[in-house]
C-alpha cells in the first residue's frame, strides 16, 4: 500500500520537449518527467536557477530543483495521445554577445528595447505539439523527498505561477483536479481518472454533445501506462523504453537518462 498524488492534464496544446538539434523543436507523444516536475515546481514557486540575481541564490535553487527531481517516482495513463501539430515558428530577438560582453534578457520586451532595431535577428523553428491529449498523472514519494505529498496536492491547487503543458503557449485547460489516495498499486490508484468521467461532466453541463462523440474517436482502443521503475503495480511491462528527461541540471538544461516501462490496460485499468 502507497500513496499516491494523482492529476489530470489537459490542454488544446501540449508539448513535450524531446532532444532538439537545429531549428527542430520536437514533442515527444507522451509526457516527460522533467515537464510534470516542472509544473509541479512552478507550483511551489520554485524560480528557476538562471533567473537568479546572486550566485548564492543560484545555487539555493539548482539544489531545490534536484530534490524535486530526484525524490518523487511517476506513472502517467494515457487516455488520448492527441493529434500532432507543426507550427512554423518566427522570432526577433537582439544579439547577445560573447564572452564578458554577453547579454541575457530577463523579459521579452527587454528583448525588443535593447538597442537599435538593426540589431535585431530572425530565428526560425519547426515546433511540434500534440491537440486534444489527455493525461492522468500519479506521483509517490521516494526517501528523500522534499515535499509531502499533500503539501505538493495545495501547491497545485493554489499555484504560484502560471502553469502550462511544456510551453507557455499551452496553458490548461481543465483543473488538475489534484488528490492524494492509497492504493495498493499505481494503476488502481489512476482508475477514477477516465477521459468518459469528464467528457459525460462537460455532456451534463451542457457542452456539444457532438465533440464528446467526436472527441472519443481519438482514444486508444485500451489506455497506456507508463511507469518508473519503483512503482507498485501488478503489470508486466509489453516495453521498456530509455527516456533522457530527468532533470540532471536545471541551470545548464541538463537532462539524464531514465528507464519508463510501458503496458497497455484493460477495461476498468486492469489487465
Amino acid at each position: 500500500m502507497r500513496d499516491y498524488l494523482v492529476f489530470q492534464l489537459y490542454g488544446p496544446l501540449a508539448a513535450w520537449g524531446d532532444i532538439a538539434v537545429g531549428e527542430t523543436r520536437p514533442s515527444a507523444m507522451t509526457p516527460t518527467k522533467s515537464a510534470v516536475l516542472g509544473l509541479v515546481a512552478a507550483a511551489l514557486g520554485l524560480r528557476r536557477p538562471d533567473t537568479a540575481r546572486t550566485e548564492a541564490e543560484r545555487a539555493e535553487w539548482e539544489s531545490r530543483h534536484i530534490a524535486l527531481a530526484e525524490g518523487y517516482g511517476m506513472a502517467v495513463r494515457i487516455e488520448a495521445l492527441g493529434l500532432p501539430l507543426t507550427d512554423y515558428h518566427t522570432a526577433q530577438v537582439p544579439s547577445s554577445g560573447t564572452g564578458k560582453n554577453r547579454k541575457v534578457f530577463s523579459t521579452r520586451r527587454g528583448e525588443l528595447t535593447h538597442g537599435h532595431k538593426s540589431d535585431l535577428n530572425t530565428i526560425l523553428s519547426r515546433r511540434e505539439y500534440r491537440q486534444d491529449a489527455f493525461y492522468a498523472v500519479a506521483i509517490w514519494a521516494r526517501g528523500n523527498s522534499p515535499y509531502t505529498l499533500h503539501e505538493l496536492r495545495r501547491a497545485l491547487l493554489e499555484p504560484c505561477f502560471m502553469l502550462y503543458l511544456g510551453r507557455k503557449s499551452c496553458p490548461l485547460a481543465l483543473p488538475l483536479q489534484p488528490e492524494v489516495k492509497s492504493a495498493e498499486a499505481v494503476e488502481d490508484a489512476l482508475a477514477s481518472m477516465h477521459l468518459e468521467g469528464i467528457l459525460a461532466r462537460v455532456a451534463e453541463a451542457g457542452g456539444d454533445a457532438g465533440w464528446t462523440k467526436l472527441y472519443t474517436r481519438f482514444q486508444p482502443s485500451a489506455p497506456l501506462l507508463l511507469w518508473d521503475g519503483d512503482a507498485e503495480t501488478r503489470l508486466l511491462p509489453e516495453q521498456t523504453i530509455i527516456r533522457r528527461d530527468a532533470t540532471l541540471s536545471r541551470r545548464s538544461w541538463q537532462f539524464t537518462v531514465r528507464d519508463e516501462h510501458q503496458a497497455h490496460l484493460g477495461q476498468g485499468g486492469q489487465l
